[in-house]
């Protein structure tokens, strides 16, 4: 049996400070559970740093308290570190301190000024939800990034962030107008470039404000000729106190440039108004590919003569995993292939408001290639991309190489702490020429991509952070890489801010650094504001040590290498954050969006159970072994009243934490289908909860979610009986309140048998299929039957097997089988695996007759492809999406139907992310029956099997529906076609409305 787990709570003077704030009048939020912390203890770098507590405040004003209790002589020796979206490479945002995380709350657009062409949002406002609401007025926030759609504004500010076409649109700075900045002391101060005269006012103040003011004007001053000498001429400036703009291109005086890219060390950004561009009206890239990376490299600053808006180069590293990766489908036709192999390619797009003219220069750029391809053998082949539509598409894809690198096979893998390095566009090939020779002489495999425009590129080495001896080299290859960077006049930091890299900024500012000193302790005199990045405000502090900070891999060696193994699905996630995706249409992980809350996340579940594991690791507990252990059912009985004592006594037990991050995963898969690592949450989530009613005994919500797929085939033989308990009130209180199961469906009480039988359509056996003629059997294909549609919504199966005997073929009704996959969901492991090899064999044997096996319900049938293939040795049935079999049969469909309709189909989670092909096939297949057919963009329907019928998750279940589901629902009405069982169920309860499955749309569309 595991033990129960008791961690450490946060420091006294930590509890004190969080009494005394809330005392204050602190409206947001305070927690100091070990979960929050554990969640927050990691970005997207290979730090990991425990916080004491985490703080999300509601408005300004708690900023105010914070920042003001934090500057009295009680907690000087307190320390503060803001937070964003968390997706920071150098462990900007982590503290051992109290972490104030600005996204959960402080995340409103407050104005836009469309004709001004402005923004005033707070700090916790996501790029992209900024880039939809100003859409409609032609409006967007530049530059772009890779993580536009979780990074926060003020995160961009923080580390003067840029991206792609920053060459076009240059960094986060160059679009701020003015800041809202809390002070240590609690003092608000809006910052604006401001003329002499106003700068003169300032100076003249005793205040804190005074003194900045002040300090910076002499500064500039005094070492204006040195800054101008030690900062090099780039794209991307010496982030961090930007002393070489300490005055503007208009010579106004502007704080903000010393406050973008200051990482939270100075004052913590509250508000921001930004400068907006108008979104350009034409849009083309270019796709050229080169058998030689450093061709591409050469290539392309050659053909920055072209004034394209942006080059992207990526190299054959990333392109190989992007090419394992689900979306890939999707821009596979805009990559051109020669034959030969690709080992890099440029993405070159061009922008404008002329159609006319942008074709003009797409025309002689292409004329340009085509000579150099065959006079210069310069690169391979490229392909034309037009439409905002199409090139979005690669870019997406583009924006994904950050994650896909931590994907890589084995246990070494490419990690962030030299990979965005900036040198001079010019000296970019021979720059990484030698990069690449300093990482080959150690043998070491790693991917590269960038911004080769701009002279970035990020590069991430291969290193198994559990291995001490690889962990060491952290430390070789960032002094050679520092070194290097500084030989081609680079910057260490071109990209990504400093955080715990700041321990190069002496070398690279020189006799300059004294100045950033200045400028700390004038903001921060006791060093309490992210302390150890950027700068110190005195000799007497130091700067963090790339080696000395605490890194993942130093927990994660603590962890049994079975247990690793045995939870691959959680452990391997880097932090890249795609699971913080802020739209609402979007499906990837609902639990996150409808909550906020960090530890209701991929990312957050992941770092939790790798903590656990330690955690489970120090007491000498070997989960995997218990989770093998072969157990018979008696002795779950018996220790029933061990489990029942246990839940009574271990309230404090870490892994009650875990339990409640676990229980509010939809278990709609998304994750899996999304992350550009895999992580699988469901997954891992079967294990845990598994192991952990070793333990505590199961809700019994779990037991009647577990033998629905057993009872239906009775309870059908009753229906009326069984309709009338689940309406009876005293029984629907009864499931309410003690069970924990709210409005449980109702049986139809067709018999599917007797009347596909009526049809013509027989049972499949290995009898009847045997005694198929080879015409019959040409056509013919086994229908697999799933508990949910075969019981609740019959009507949708005999639909399916009518249209499919309409369109020619000849099905047949595999006879029912459990599933199992409710059985996982709630981690009945044991159980899963004996259905399911059970289901296994029994379609198997109808497999030999060579028909395709063909599922109706999306989440059910890809069961078969991903829960079936995880936990089951040998063949596995291989079971066809209905959409995927007329698809690869569209060639023998004719257009016989009666009208020219338009329908709107609204795809399952599951479906959508884990089979990205299948809404393209529902398209494809209703044009070949000449039927238009147009996607929703949605997220989750808040259902997600049973999750919306459980008592705790009512409320988030109407929500999730409220925020994606029912406007376009509402809109299409009878037009709109779902493909989900939970999705249809959800509809009817939240809308009274129960839409059609695209089969019968189909049916009833044909011609009689």
């Amino acid at each position: 049996m595991l033990p129960a787990l008791t961690p450490s709570g946060p420091s006294s003077l930590t509890q004190q400070f969080l009494h005394t704030l809330q005392a204050l009048g602190f409206k947001g939020d305070i927690h100091s559970d070990y979960a929050s912390r554990s969640v927050l203890a990691t970005d997207n770098s290979i730090y990991q740093v425990l916080p004491q507590a985490v703080l999300y405040p509601k408005d300004q004003q708690d900023l105010v308290y914070i920042l003001e209790l934090a500057a009295t002589t009680t907690f000087k020796e307190l320390v503060l570190s803001p937070r964003g979206g968390g997706t920071g490479t150098n462990g900007q945002s982590l503290t051992a301190g109290v972490m104030v995380d600005l996204s959960k709350h402080m995340n409103q657009i407050l104005a836009i000024d469309p004709e001004r062409r402005t923004a005033r949002v707070q700090a916790g406002v996501v790029k992209d939800q900024l880039n939809a609401a100003l859409k409609p007025h032609g409006l967007f926030f530049a530059p772009e990034l890779s993580t536009s759609n979780r990074a926060t504004l003020g995160g961009m500010i923080n580390t003067d962030a840029s991206g792609q076409g920053s060459v076009l649109y240059g960094k986060t700075r160059d679009h701020v107008l003015s800041l809202s900045t809390v002070l240590l002391g609690g003092q608000v101060w809006q910052s604006e470039a401001i003329e002499d005269a106003e700068l003169d006012s300032l100076c003249a103040r005793t205040d804190r404000v005074g003194q900045i003011h002040q300090l910076l004007r002499g500064i500039d001053a005094q070492h204006g000729k040195l800054i101008k000498a030690k900062f090099p001429p780039l794209n991307r400036c010496l982030t961090g106190y930007d002393l070489a703009h300490i005055r503007d291109e208009q010579g106004r005086f502007n704080l903000n440039n010393i406050l973008c890219g200051s990482e939270g060390t100075l004052g913590f950004i509250s508000e921001a108004t930004l400068n907006c561009l108008p979104i350009p009206k034409h849009t083309a890239l270019v796709v050229v590919t080169y058998p030689d990376f450093n061709a591409a490299l050469r290539h392309a600053n050659a053909l920055m003569s072209a004034q394209p808006a942006s080059i992207e180069t990526v190299d054959s590293t990333v392109l190989n995993l992007a090419m394992q990766d689900n979306a890939w489908q999707e821009v596979a036709e805009f990559f051109p292939s020669s034959g030969a192999p690709v080992q890099g390619i440029n993405l070159v797009e061009f922008i404008g408001d002329e159609q006319e003219a942008l074709e003009a220069c797409l025309t002689a750029f292409a004329q340009r290639l085509e000579r150099e391809q065959q006079e210069l053998n310069a690169c391979s082949g490229y392909s034309l991309v037009r439409g905002a539509a199409s090139v979005n598409k690669i870019w997406g894809m583009r924006k994904k190489a950050v994650g896909l690198l931590g994907n890589a096979a084995g246990e070494a893998r490419p990690v962030p702490f030299v990979e965005d390095t900036a040198v001079p566009p010019e000296h970019l090939a021979d720059y990484i020429a030698e990069f690449r020779a300093l990482l080959d002489a150690r043998g070491l495999r790693y991917g590269m991509f960038g911004h080769v425009d701009a002279g970035v590129l990020h590069v991430r080495p291969a290193l198994d952070l559990k291995d001490p001896v690889q962990a060491k080299q952290i430390r070789a290859i960032s002094d050679e890489v520092a070194a290097l960077t500084y030989k081609y006049g680079g910057l260490l930091w071109g990209e990504h801010g400093k955080g715990v890299r700041s321990e190069y900024a002496p070398q690279f500012f020189g006799e300059l650094y004294p100045q950033l000193q200045r400028i700390k302790a004038a903001f921060d005199p006791n060093n309490q504001l992210n302390p150890g990045k950027i700068a110190t405000p005195s000799a007497h502090s130091a700067l963090l040590k790339i080696d000395e900070v605490s890194m993942r891999g130093e927990f994660d060696r603590q962890i049994a290498v079975n247990n690793w193994q045995g939870f691959s699905e959680a452990v391997y996630c880097n932090g890249n954050g795609a699971c913080y995706n802020w739209a609402a249409n979007d499906p990837m992980c609902p639990s996150w969006k409808v909550s906020r809350d960090r530890v209701q996340s991929p990312k957050g579940r992941a770092s939790l159970i790798r903590e656990w594991l330690r955690q489970m690791a120090a007491e000498g507990a070997d989960p995997m072994a218990l989770l093998n252990k072969p157990r018979h059912w008696l002795r779950e009985v018996l220790e029933l009243p061990l489990r029942l004592r246990n839940r009574r006594q271990d309230t404090g037990d870490f892994s009650h934490e875990v339990k409640a991050s676990m229980n509010t995963c939809l278990a709609c898969k998304s994750c899996v289908g999304q992350c550009p690592i895999k992580v699988d949450v469901p997954e891992f989530r079967s294990k845990f909860l598994a192991l952990y009613h070793l333990r505590y005994p199961r809700p019994l919500k779990d037991y009647l979610v577990a033998s629905l797929e057993f009872v239906l085939p009775w309870a059908a033989k009753v229906p009326r009986l069984y309709n009338g308990l689940m309406g009876f009130g005293p029984i629907k209180t009864l499931l309410s309140k003690v069970v924990g199961f709210e409005d449980g469906p109702l049986l139809t009480g067709i018999n599917l048998q007797q009347a596909l039988s009526a049809q013509g359509i027989p049972l499949a056996t290995p009898q009847s299929l045997a005694a198929l003629g080879a015409e019959q059997k040409s056509r013919a294909l086994v229908l697999v039957q799933d508990a949910f549609t075969s019981y609740f919504e019959t009507q949708v199966v005999i639909d399916s097997a009518r249209l499919l005997q309409k369109l020619g073929f000849y099905p047949l009704l595999a006879p029912y089988q459990a599933n199992g996959k409710p059985l996982h969901v709630h981690g009945f492991l044991r159980a899963f695996k004996k259905v399911a090899a059970q289901h296994t064999q029994a379609l198997n044997a109808l497999a030999q007759a060579e028909l395709p096996l063909v599922g109706i319900d999306p989440a059910m049938s890809l069961c078969f492809r991903s829960e079936y293939r995880k936990h089951l040795d040998g063949t596995l049935p291989q079971v066809l999406l209905i959409q995927e079999f007329l698809h690869a049969r569209r060639s023998e469909l004719t257009t016989q139907t009666a009208s020219q309709e338009r329908f709107k189909l609204f795809p399952h989670c599951t479906e959508k992310t884990n089979a990205p092909s299948s809404s393209g096939q529902w398209q494809q297949v209703f044009k070949a029956l000449g039927l238009e057919l147009d996607v929703v963009a949605t997220g989750c329907c808040g259902m997600s099997g049973t999750f919306g019928h459980e008592s705790a998750n009512l409320a988030a279940s109407k929500t999730l529906f409220a925020m994606s589901w029912e406007a376009p629902l509402t809109q299409h009405g009878d037009k709109a076609l779902v493909t989900g069982y939970s999705c249809r169920s959800q509809s009817l309860r939240q809308l009274g409305v129960k839409p059609l499955h695209p089969v019968q749309a189909l049916l009833h569309s044909l011609s009689p």
